[in-house]
């Protein structure tokens, strides 16, 4: 069925998922899925899982907040849980799991509402390594999981379940460059952007030690790093040891709108992530033109092809990173050829094709209530 077909007696779907502010990967993808099936005639119920505090002084108590978070929260899935047909459910690894998606799943059950768990943490292998009996168990009463790459879906075969990929969801409205290609041809190609959180596992040292050697040719190049977290007083400091804080940016975390202007703005930009699995910056990067460098992990290589849709580089390697970023400020045409190549790629990444995906999902856990997660031979 189509999913025009599907919406004919009015889809309702309970969405559970963060909501910006913060504006992040999941909360954006939640938003923006939250958006467009409204608009695609879906009756959309949200249950957020990082609501504000009430008040807001009981966000500075440790267990108090927790109580004060879990309890509404579970009180409104359980009600969101009697008016929707399907619930879908964003998930993540780790305690995010455990508060909140794997609640959401029981809860569906007694109630008897089929559960599409819409899974999308990079770091799924560990996780699942350390926890897959009780993540089984829950697993177990999900009708359907989905997961945004061939990368997850192979991690969760390997511990013996099935999952259908649906993609990300890239807004092609906002993030665009109608000049992409005349730009490849100019010359020079030297301001940076990395736009990814100020956390470990995304490895902004290693960027800035890039950037660093990459100025040393060129004085004349920028970095913007467009993102927030626990490092930044540490990358900081780097960039001010490296001689580089008159030309590193640190810009904070933008909004969607701001982003899609930070990148008409910027020629190159850099993944540098040691875990990763369908990386947004990444699409929305080709998706405005803007060529990238990223690291070898996870899922990128499901997403890009290294030469063709980015250049791949391994992790925590500055001078590998710094040599790819080289070639692409000194060879317009590989600039060219990557930018053409990824505005074709990131179509597969528009809801025009998303939609009819999660409309075959939505059915298939709909007429299968009790169906149980496939598991892998």
């Amino acid at each position: 069925m189509s999913g025009a077909g599907l919406t004919e007696t009015v889809l309702r779907v309970g969405l559970v998922g963060p909501l910006p502010p913060p504006f992040g990967g999941m909360a954006n993808q939640t938003l923006q899925l939250s958006d467009l099936l409204a608009h695609a005639g879906v009756q959309v119920r949200q249950v957020q899982v990082n609501a504000p505090y009430r008040p807001l002084w009981v966000g500075r108590v440790p267990v108090l907040r927790a109580l004060f978070r879990l309890i509404p929260y579970l009180v409104t899935l359980w009600r969101v849980a009697g008016h929707s047909d399907v619930m879908h459910i964003m998930a993540n690894s780790g305690w995010s799991w455990h508060l909140y998606a794997a609640p959401a799943v029981w809860i569906a059950r007694f109630r008897a509402v089929p559960a599409v768990v819409n899974y999308r943490g990079g770091e799924a292998e560990a996780f699942l390594t350390r926890s897959s009996r009780l993540i089984r168990c829950t697993m177990d009463r999900v009708a359907i999981l989905a997961v945004p790459s061939g990368f997850l879906r192979d991690v969760f075969a390997h511990f013996g379940m099935g999952a259908d990929v649906v993609p990300n969801i890239i807004n092609v409205s906002r993030f665009r460059n109608n000049d992409a290609t005349e730009d490849a041809m100019r010359m020079p190609r030297r301001r940076l952007l990395v736009a990814r959180n100020l956390e470990k596992i995304y490895d902004n040292e290693t960027a800035i030690r890039a950037f660093a050697k990459v100025r040393a040719c060129y004085p004349e190049a920028t970095l913007t790093i467009a993102g927030s977290g626990p490092e930044g007083k540490t990358l900081r400091q780097l960039a001010d040891d490296l001689g580089l804080a008159s030309s590193v940016v640190f810009g904070g975390r933008l909004k969607p709108s701001t982003m899609a202007e930070l990148y008409r703005n910027v020629d190159i930009a850099i993944n540098p992530s040691l875990v990763d699995n369908m990386p947004n910056s990444v699409l929305e990067a080709l998706a405005s033109g803007v060529p990238v460098v990223t690291t070898n992990v996870g899922g990128v290589p499901y997403m890009v092809r290294d030469g063709q849709t980015a250049l791949l580089v391994p992790p925590r390697s500055p001078e590998a990173m710094a040599e790819a970023i080289i070639r692409l400020i000194e060879d317009s045409e590989l600039s060219k050829r990557l930018i053409e190549n990824g505005l074709q790629e990131v179509r597969n990444y528009t809801w025009a094709s998303v939609w009819p995906l999660w409309a075959d999902v939505y059915q298939r856990a709909i007429a299968q209530p009790q169906r149980l997660t496939k598991r892998v031979r």
